[in-house]
């Protein structure tokens, strides 16, 4: 039901209407966090704790989206990474 509801935005404005609409600020400021840490474990260029650090979450934040990565198939961690990659084009 979510993923027709975000199916019926036709821009990105009723994209960013919606969520703030269906989600909290605390789970928007989640997901905007798990995003931040998936980009800079792809990009592997700091370690665990210089991630947390720099992003205000705990250590525990971050190994938890690294294992997430590390639970996902080469096909699913390519489209992530394409798409992390298309929003830093932007």
């Amino acid at each position: 039901m979510f993923i027709d509801l975000i199916q019926s935005a036709t821009n990105r404005g009723d994209l960013q209407r919606l969520f703030k609409l269906m989600l909290t600020r605390e789970e928007h400021s989640a997901i905007n966090g798990r995003v931040a840490i998936a980009k800079a474990l792809i990009e592997g260029k700091e370690s665990q704790r210089e991630i947390a650090t720099r992003l205000g979450v705990s250590i525990a934040t971050v190994t938890r989206g690294s294992n997430n990565l590390k639970s996902m198939n080469d096909g699913e961690r390519d489209f992530l990474m394409q798409a992390i990659q298309a929003v830093n084009n932007e």
